[in-house]
């Protein structure tokens, strides 16, 4: 096993956000706009299709034109929509503690570090400041920066130039299949993230720990 601290030689490390550092979901505003009926949340999010227009904004276009566009669509949801834009701290609960703790310990052990994430630059610019771990990282490919999201294999290779190593010196951390997939494709190590207990065994398991 290489020296933790030789940054040449130790595997990059590049985690998710949303999921994994991050304690975020659009119920935790709605939920309590809706009579704490998280069925009825469900229907409202699947009848304004926000599984396709929420990456729109993780994408690059702001919030004030796709909330524009979807009061457009659906004018009876006005409030609701417009309170996704204006309350939007609302949908963030706070930090995953146990995997920030993880992240301290690779970062105290000099492993190079990077975030790769689908996230509204301009709503991620006002969560960052409360969560000091953020300047932990060597560098943030933010997907509403770049015009690029996840699972596209493109916000993949902005990552490795800006990391300057092959996707095989990598290994990436993300609670979703279809990113864990697309960053194997390109040769990425990868963590299936579930917990920070199962975390921490996967990477004990490969000697990081």
């Amino acid at each position: 096993m290489t020296t933790k601290s030789n940054n040449q030689l130790s595997p990059v490390i590049i985690f998710d956000f949303g999921g994994v550092l991050m304690d975020w979901s659009p119920h935790y505003l709605f939920d309590a706009m809706m009579g704490n009926d998280p069925r009825a949340v469900d229907a409202f999010l699947e009848e304004i299709d926000f599984k396709n227009w929420n990456p729109e904004q993780d994408r690059g276009r702001s919030f004030a034109e796709g909330t524009e566009l979807l009061i457009t669509q659906y004018p009876q949801y006005t409030d609701l929509i417009r309170a996704y834009d204006e309350r939007y701290l609302e949908t963030v609960r706070g930090c995953i503690q146990p995997t920030v703790d993880i992240l301290q310990r690779l970062k105290e052990k000099g492993y190079p570090l990077y975030g790769l994430s689908n996230w509204s630059a301009e709503k991620f610019a006002i969560v960052r400041v409360d969560y000091p771990f953020f300047d932990w990282f060597d560098d943030i490919v933010l997907s509403g920066e770049v015009g690029m999201i996840k699972p596209n294999t493109d916000i993949f290779e902005v990552l490795l130039k800006r990391v300057g190593r092959p996707a095989g010196g990598c290994l990436f951390i993300d609670d979703h299949d279809p990113n864990i997939q697309a960053a194997k494709s390109l040769g990425f190590q990868t963590i299936k993230y579930e917990s920070p207990e199962q975390l921490t065994a996967s990477l004990t398991s490969r000697q990081i720990f």
